[in-house]
C-alpha cells in the first residue's frame, strides 16, 4: 500500500473524486489503475485566511508493482506502508480465577474488552452507575445541587471522559492507538475519528459507545457490578488473594481473585488512600491548575477562519496554545471544547471543580478551554506522596466557599483579572456553568505564582489568537483535575510490589486523556495475558 501525504484541496472539493485524481497525478499513473483510495488523515490549513485548504494523507492500492513505483518516484511525501493489524498476545495464564477490573473509564473499558476477547471473562466493578443512569444523576446534581459522591461527572460508567468532548487527540506515539480507534468505531463512534487530525466523539454519542462496549464484554462472558466500590485489597505473601467491596446496599463482600486491574481514574482519592495504607509505593507527580476560559464561538471562528468562518464544511473552530512567561513556569490551553459548555465536575461534597464538555455537533454559543499552569512537586506543601492530592482538595473546598457554598463557581472577567479587580457581572460572554457562577477576584483563590503566570500567558496568547484576552471573556475556576497528582509505582510487567495488582490509566499516573488511558488499558490486558500462573 502507498501513502501520499500533503494533498491539498479546496473546501468545496468533491473528496472522493478529487482525491483519486490527485493521487493518480502524484503517482504519475492513470486513475483507472487505482483500486482503492482511503483517507488516512484529514486536517485544515488555515494559515492563509483567504485560501483555507483541506490537507489529506491518503492510502492507495494500485494495480502493478508498488515497490518499483516508489523507487522510481523517490518522493519523501510518498511512502510504502503496511496495513495495520493488531493481535492479542497468547494467553499464558493457568489460573482458574477471573481477573477483576476496577473502574470502567477508557482504561477499564479497553482492558475489559481485550480480556474478554481473550476468553478471561472479567468481573468489572464500578462505583458509579451505568452510563444513562449516571447521566440522570449528573443532571439532577446540576439542577438541584445535591451531589451523589459515587455517581457524578468523575465516577460512573465511561469515566470522566464521558462528560467531556470525547476528544481523542494525544501526544503519545503507540501503534495501539489505531486499535483504540477501531474499537470505538465498531461500537458506534463516528467513522471520521479514524482520519481526522482533531478527532472527537462528543459526550452525547460517547454514551452509546460506552454502553455498546459493556454489552460486548457481557456477550463474551464478562460481568458488571455497578454501585460497587473497592474498599480493600486482600494480600497474602505479597500476592493478591482477593478484594473487599462495598455493595450498593452498603454491606461488604469479599471476592476471590488473583488479578486486579486498577483503572480507577484520577479522582478516586479514597481508593488511593487505601492503597497507600496497604503499603503500595507511590510517588508525587506534577499536575496543573488554572481555570476554564470562555469566549463566544463565533469570535473563535472568525479569528481562525477569517472570511470562511461560516463555511458549511468547517466545524466550530478550535485552538491549542502554549507559552513560557517569565519565571520558567509554562502555561497552556487544555481540552479545548468548541461549541461547548463549562461544567461542574465535583466528586466530593462541598467542593467545586470545573471541566469542559461538547456534544458531537459542537453547536453551543460558547467555546471553552482550560488555561493551566504547571504545578511542580516542589510546590507541594510536604514530601508526603499524597500531598498534591490533598492540596487539590483544599483548593476545591476553598472554591466552594468563594462561590457561595452552593456549588456555584467563582468567576471573573479576563479584563478584571488582568487589572486585579473583582468582577460584578457578565458582559458579552455569558458563562455556561450549569450551577451558576459568583463573580469575584480569582486572585483570592489561585496560588500567587499561578495567577502571575496566567496573567502573562493571557497577554502572550492574545498575540497567537487575536481576542483570546478580550476583557469580557470569562474565567471560571478552579480547573484541578487535568491529571493525577500521584503515580502508583509499577514494574516492567505493569505490576506493583504486590503481584497481581496492575495500576493503569490516568488514576495510576500513566496517562493523560481518553486515548492514552485506553492504550494503557490494552497494555495492562497484555500484561495479564502474559503472566504465567
Amino acid at each position: 500500500m502507498i501513502r501520499i501525504n500533503e494533498i491539498k484541496l479546496p473546501l468545496d472539493c468533491d473528496e472522493k473524486t478529487e482525491l483519486t485524481e490527485a493521487a493518480a497525478s502524484a503517482l504519475g499513473i492513470d486513475k483507472r489503475n487505482i483500486r482503492n483510495t482511503e483517507i488516512y488523515k484529514k486536517s485544515i490549513d488555515s494559515r492563509r485566511k483567504n485560501d483555507i485548504k483541506f490537507v489529506f494523507a491518503v492510502d492507495v492500492e494500485i494495480d502493478g508493482d508498488e515497490e518499483a513505483l516508489l523507487k522510481r518516484l523517490s518522493n519523501p511525501k510518498i511512502i510504502g506502508v503496511k496495513k495495520y493489524s493488531y493481535a492479542l498476545p497468547e494467553n499464558r495464564r493457568s489460573s482458574a480465577l477471573r481477573p477483576v477490573v476496577v473502574g470502567f473509564g477508557p482504561a477499564g473499558m479497553l482492558c475489559s474488552l481485550m480480556l474478554s476477547k481473550a476468553g478471561l471473562k472479567p468481573l468489572v466493578i464500578e462505583r458509579g452507575r451505568s452510563v444513562y443512569e449516571r447521566t440522570d444523576d449528573v443532571k439532577k446534581f446540576w439542577q438541584d445541587r445535591v451531589l451523589d459522591e459515587n455517581s457524578n461527572v468523575q465516577f460512573g460508567e465511561g469515566g470522566a471522559g464521558t462528560f467531556s468532548d470525547g476528544k481523542l487527540t494525544t501526544g503519545i506515539k503507540d501503534p495501539r492507538i489505531r486499535e483504540v480507534f477501531i474499537q470505538l468505531c465498531r461500537h458506534g463512534a463516528p467513522e471520521e475519528i479514524m482520519y481526522s487530525a482533531l478527532p472527537h466523539i462528543g459526550t452525547d454519542r460517547l454514551k452509546g459507545v460506552v454502553e455498546s462496549i459493556r454489552k460486548d464484554v457481557i456477550s463474551l462472558g464478562g460481568e458488571f457490578r455497578f454501585g460497587t466500590c473497592l474498599t480493600d485489597i486482600i494480600v497474602y505473601n505479597k500476592s493478591v488473594q482477593g478484594i473487599t467491596v462495598r455493595k450498593p446496599d452498603g454491606t461488604s463482600e469479599d471476592l476471590e481473585t488473583d488479578t486486579v486491574i486498577l483503572a480507577i481514574g484520577h479522582s478516586a482519592r479514597d481508593t488511593v488512600e487505601m492503597l497507600y495504607r496497604k503499603g503500595i509505593p507511590m510517588l508525587q507527580k506534577p499536575f496543573s491548575v488554572g481555570a476554564r476560559i470562555e469566549h463566544r464561538q463565533d469570535m473563535i471562528n472568525k479569528t481562525q477562519y477569517g472570511v470562511f468562518h461560516n463555511h458549511p464544511k468547517l466545524q466550530a473552530a478550535s485552538y491549542k496554545l502554549a507559552c513560557h512567561p517569565d519565571g520558567g513556569r509554562g502555561a497552556y490551553t487544555f481540552c479545548m471544547c468548541p461549541g461547548g459548555t463549562v461544567v461542574c465536575a465535583s466528586s466530593e461534597k462541598d467542593t467545586v471543580v470545573t471541566n469542559g464538555m461538547s456534544e458531537y455537533a459542537r453547536d453551543k454559543e460558547n467555546a471553552n478551554s482550560a488555561l493551566l499552569v504547571g504545578i511542580e512537586t516542589s510546590d507541594f506543601p510536604s514530601d508526603h506522596p499524597l500531598a498534591g492530592m490533598y492540596w487539590q482538595r483544599e483548593l476545591e473546598r476553598k472554591a466552594f466557599l468563594l462561590g457561595g457554598g452552593d456549588y456555584s463557581a467563582p468567576a471573573q472577567l479576563v479584563g478584571d483579572f488582568l487589572n486585579d479587580r473583582p468582577s460584578h457581572g457578565a458582559g458579552a460572554v455569558k458563562p455556561s456553568f450549569p450551577t451558576g457562577v459568583k463573580y469575584t477576584n480569582l486572585r483570592s483563590l489561585l496560588p500567587e505564582r499561578t495567577v502571575n503566570v496566567m496573567s502573562q500567558a493571557l497577554v502572550k496568547m492574545n498575540r497567537m489568537l487575536d481576542g483570546f484576552s478580550q476583557p469580557e471573556a470569562v474565567l471560571t475556576a478552579p480547573e484541578t483535575r487535568s491529571s493525577a497528582p500521584v503515580r502508583i509505582v509499577r514494574d516492567e510487567f505493569m505490576q506493583t510490589v504486590v503481584r497481581g495488582l496492575y495500576p493503569c490509566g490516568e488514576g495510576a499516573g500513566y496517562a493523560g486523556g481518553i486515548v492514552s488511558a485506553a492504550v494503557d488499558g490494552i497494555k495492562a490486558a497484555e500484561a495479564v495475558l502474559g503472566d504465567e500462573r
